[in-house]
């Protein structure tokens, strides 16, 4: 902890969070959204509207000249380059951004939280693990056949002995002081392998910046370079942080590890001793927290073979090369300029797509304008040869409450099928009110239209007649 270097990590995003004029706001706001439910990722219109209910309860408490600014302004003020504190990103599956914490935020948030004063600090279950991590280390580490086998057979001896002791009726277990100081540390843990998936996600997106780095500035041969790309991958994988992160995906995608985990911590919660700690809602869904957070990282850790992929694609690299020419020059330029980024708000011009061309010869010759003659025969009435009220029967479907209805019924089901819908809330326009559902389904990306299956809608008109209609099968999904 030298002088330079604490001065130098002054301007580390952790440091700048805690430091920051709003950092109650900050820290308070990602601690509800993100940590407590120990979500991974939001959308921006939902993050949007938190910050806005958060913003307006402040307000009523503290006044309006707290924190004056809209939240897309706060959040635009968080995902900057100086700042950081989240990170705004864009999926596949969406063009709509989303947001996550960066792990420095984290790290300052977990760092606020170890600074309440605990009413109970367990030593004798930490100085215990020591003890174990060494022993397992050193066995583990034990090259010699006999030392094992001598290890072992103290470990024989002493379960041999414990067995005995139980035959004799004599029960030795841990006391209410040892249950709770253990499952202290269990949670502790638990959050602390939570946390760690968003630095493991963030070493990852480390990597793979690096080596679409090197592609964009790479002057080398197709072949040269992917086998330095390829050669990088393969380092990424045999990493320490790659193997470990496979050996424990490995593990928890095992059925049988994961029918263990749940059984255990059931068994655990269900203690006299544990229910006394109130424990939090951390460890029942913990196996969901671990495939959610694991999952995450999977995806971003595949990204880069995603890349090399569209890379290899040979047909698009020469109908577009000319293209990527001008994007290859493009990233150079983005790179070059990415720790200073321009300041003016016009900083490029671009062409137009195309040529303006004016051809003089193409302009149509002078023609005088025709007079209109004016008749001055009367006019008549006529007759209509339609019926006029009909435009006083039409139907107006109001869409917010049908998204109302298809909302309503995801809270409580991860997918509804349309006809499953119009069973619980039948038709009341009739085809009008099938079209508008139709037209929200197509505009709704995680709706599916299948259109290899057909389904029957059926319904009644206003004068009690069934009408039915033969459509694609439509599931409206979260």
């Amino acid at each position: 902890m030298e002088h330079d270097y604490l001065l130098k990590l002054r301007q580390h995003p952790t440091w700048r969070l805690l430091c920051a004029d709003n950092a109650p706001l900050i820290i308070s706001f990602f601690y509800r959204v993100f940590i407590a439910p120990n979500c991974r990722s939001l959308r921006q219109n939902e993050l949007s509207e938190k910050l806005t209910d958060t913003l307006f309860h402040l307000h009523q408490i503290h006044g309006d000249k707290v924190y004056p600014k809209t939240a897309n302004a706060y959040l635009n003020d968080w995902t900057s380059g100086d700042n950081a504190f989240l990170r705004k990103y864009y999926t596949t599956q969406s063009d709509e951004p989303e947001y996550d914490l960066t792990p420095a935020s984290e790290k300052a948030i977990d760092w606020l939280r170890s600074l309440e004063q605990k009413q109970f600090i367990g030593t004798e279950s930490r100085l215990l693990t020591v003890f174990d991590l060494l022993e397992t280390i050193l066995q583990a580490t034990q090259t010699d056949p006999e030392q094992r086998i001598a290890e072992l057979e103290r470990q024989k001896a002493a379960i041999e002995a414990e067995i005995t002791s139980l035959q004799r009726g004599a029960v030795i277990s841990y006391d209410a002081r040892q249950v709770k100081e253990r499952f202290y540390q269990l949670e502790e843990t638990a959050r602390s392998l939570l946390m760690d998936f968003r630095q493991v996600e963030e070493n990852f997106r480390q990597l793979d910046r690096h080596t679409r780095e090197k592609i964009a500035l790479s002057n080398k041969s197709k072949g040269e370079l992917l086998d330095d790309i390829f050669g990088e991958h393969d380092a990424i994988g045999d990493s320490d942080q790659g193997k470990s992160f496979r050996a424990f995906w490995g593990l928890l995608m095992s059925p049988a590890k994961q029918e263990k985990f749940n059984q255990l911590i059931q068994d655990v919660l269900a203690l006299q001793d544990v229910q006394a700690c109130t424990p939090d809602e951390l460890l029942p869904k913990m196996k969901y927290h671990l495939l959610e957070a694991g999952g995450k990282v999977q995806r971003t850790s595949s990204s880069l073979v995603e890349q090399l992929r569209r890379y290899l694609d040979e047909q698009v690299w020469l109908e577009n090369k000319r293209i990527m020419s001008i994007i290859h020059e493009l990233e150079k330029n983005a790179i070059a300029i990415k720790q200073q980024p321009p300041s003016e708000r016009d900083f490029m011009m671009i062409d137009d797509m195309k040529a303006q061309i004016k051809l003089p010869l193409s302009q149509p010759l002078f023609r005088a304008p025709i007079r209109s003659s004016m008749s001055n025969e009367a006019l008549t009435a006529g007759t209509a040869e339609f019926v006029s009220e009909l435009f006083y029967q039409q139907n107006h479907v109001d869409v917010s409450v049908l998204q109302a209805r298809i909302q309503k019924a995801l809270q409580t089901q991860t997918q509804i099928s349309l006809e499953n819908l119009c069973q619980h809330h039948p038709l009341e326009k009739g085809l009008s009110e099938l079209v508008a559902y139709l037209h929200l389904a197509c505009e709704d990306s995680n709706a599916i239209i299948d259109n290899k299956q057909d389904v029957t809608i059926h319904w009644q008109n206003t004068e009690g007649v069934a009408k039915s209609a033969m459509m694609p099968k439509v599931i409206f999904t979260r």
